[in-house]
């Protein structure tokens, strides 16, 4: 097992700063969907049922060069549906 670092500093509601010893990223979005730009400009989407434990992550590639970027749409308006209907009922 490999020694691991990463410390996660808040700049704003919703945005943070997160550092390890592999780089530095930027992560944007709050409980159940984030967005993450990392190292070399990757971009990665997480959404989630918060509190559940359950969640997807995909690479997001720019549009014409894969379908991760749909994928990870798809899942969002899933989640934010979930959410609408529990808030609601």
């Amino acid at each position: 097992m490999g020694f691991r670092f990463r410390k996660t500093i808040s700049l704003i509601p919703g945005v943070r700063l997160n550092i390890s010893k592999s780089g530095v990223s930027a992560s944007v979005g709050g409980q159940g969907e984030t967005v993450n730009i990392g190292k070399g400009g990757r971009v990665r989407g997480t959404v989630g049922l918060p509190g559940s434990g359950i969640s997807y992550s995909d690479s997001i590639t720019p549009a014409g060069q894969g379908r991760g970027a749909y994928r990870v749409v798809a899942i969002v308006a899933a989640v934010a549906a979930y959410a609408l209907y529990r808030w609601l009922h």
